[in-house]
């Protein structure tokens, strides 16, 4: 039974805190990245019997294997897969960054260059579910951004096989190659490199500890999105919002694992106890009911608040990932809102819709992270380069300034590098 708890009574820390073990994996996963740095794909392939049960003797997807796959998806869902695709293509278009350049009248130009990485490497979850939409919200900004190569890695299935979905949604959003592996092996051959597999220069992708911890340990040879953390969702909703609809929004998150944490903010108590109610009737009905259930009882909560001002002010501290405002008027809150991952907007705006079709990218801040960090974007795939020129003439009349300021910090031959171009060489 979900915890209705007035909002007096229960800090904003524990508004999202989870009830958890710990399970140290630091240096199982230590070892792993060391093997696949000196012994390559024989450690990938004796990784993928260990782990995925299963024999390989070629780790990358051939395009056969994409085209068989892409034949025995149902044509609906194909069609829905393009319909999503085009949404994200559409939102994440306008992401696309310009370089500037500034020129002065003395002939100084400065200025900045926008340039894709070369080589993208997307981590696709596989195991206990298939999961078509990341492929396409981490694909295809990374291709709009004018990376070269886009790499995708993904744990194989029993039979030795992709599942057909992952490999026609890689098809869509435009995935360049694609590796039979999964796991911290997966990102130790992204990072690193392989016989197969080519090192690239950016990580993205959601992931089981294992994956969490390989990717925080190869931070610095290779960029990441983030290390994200269990699912999360915060209903803000009034007394006017719908239980049932309320209580299979938090569901929603509550399926992904027993770790996820699904909040209701309320002034409404009638509400409160409503929604409870429809949790309990809903929760027997789901194909994970054990997972939503033990998720709801152990990290779910419902915070009784006084007035609407004061849950967004709960909302900002916590900074949630999935943030709804299941209210009247939502666009004049949404000023309001400074710290959330994605915001969903209105009572007819279900999470599920920023997961899989509306086009804003569902990969997003957990844990607080919010504060400070943005879901996933064409920005992750660029980065920058500055530039400058000058002339002798506008060289000579800064120089001193550059000089006396390098002399400041007891730097001298900064500053001597600047003055020297000012000296006659003739003397």
């Amino acid at each position: 039974m979900i915890k209705i708890l007035p909002c007096n009574s229960v800090s904003k820390e524990e508004i999202f805190a989870r009830t958890e073990t710990v399970v140290p994996v630091g240096e199982i996963v230590s070892a792993i990245i060391a093997r696949v740095r000196k012994e390559g794909d024989k450690a990938l392939l004796d990784y993928c019997a260990q782990f995925d049960k299963v024999t390989l003797t070629e780790l990358k997807v051939s395009q056969q294997e994409i085209d068989e796959a892409f034949q025995t998806v149902s044509p609906k869902f194909i069609e829905i897969l393009q319909k999503a695709a085009e949404n994200i293509r559409k939102f994440h278009a306008q992401q696309k960054r310009q370089g500037f350049q500034i020129e002065e009248a003395n002939g100084v130009v400065v200025g900045q260059k926008i340039i894709p990485v070369d080589r993208a490497g997307l981590y696709v979850p596989g195991g206990t579910a298939a999961y078509p939409s990341t492929v396409l919200m981490d694909a295809i900004p990374a291709k709009i951004a004018g990376c070269k190569d886009v790499i995708m890695v993904t744990p194989p299935g029993k039979d030795g096989k992709v599942n057909p979905v992952i490999l026609a949604a890689a098809k869509i959003a435009g995935v360049d190659q694609i590796f039979k592996v999964g796991g911290a092996q997966a990102v130790a051959a992204l990072a690193y490199g392989t016989e197969s597999i080519p090192k690239v220069d950016k990580i993205v992708g959601p992931g089981n500890a294992f994956v969490a911890e390989a990717k925080k340990q190869v931070f610095g040879v290779v960029s990441i999105d983030m290390i994200a953390g269990p699912s999360e969702i915060m209903v803000i909703a009034d007394g006017k919002s719908n239980p049932a609809h309320v209580a299979a929004d938090l569901l929603s998150q509550a399926e992904h694992d027993k770790m996820a944490s699904s909040v209701l903010v309320t002034n409404s108590m009638d509400l409160a106890q409503k929604v409870a109610e429809e949790l309990e009737r809903q929760i027997p009905a789901l194909e994970r009911a054990e997972i939503a259930r033990a998720s709801i009882d152990n990290n779910g909560k419902i915070i009784i608040a006084d007035t609407l001002e004061e849950v967004i002010e709960i909302a900002n501290e916590i900074a949630p990932e999935h943030l709804e405002l299941c209210v009247d008027e939502p666009f004049t809150y949404l000023e309001k809102i400074r710290h959330a991952g994605s915001v969903f907007l209105g009572r007819n705006c279900p999470e599920a819709l920023g997961d899989y079709f509306a086009g804003p990218n569902h990969t997003l801040p957990t844990s607080g992270t919010a504060k400070f960090s943005s879901p996933l974007s064409v920005d992750d795939f660029i980065k920058k380069t500055q530039y400058i020129y000058y002339t002798k003439e506008a060289l000579d009349e800064v120089a001193g300034d550059i000089a006396y300021f390098a002399t400041q910090e007891g730097l001298t031959a900064h500053a001597r590098s600047a003055i020297i171009r000012t000296e006659d060489p003739n003397q």
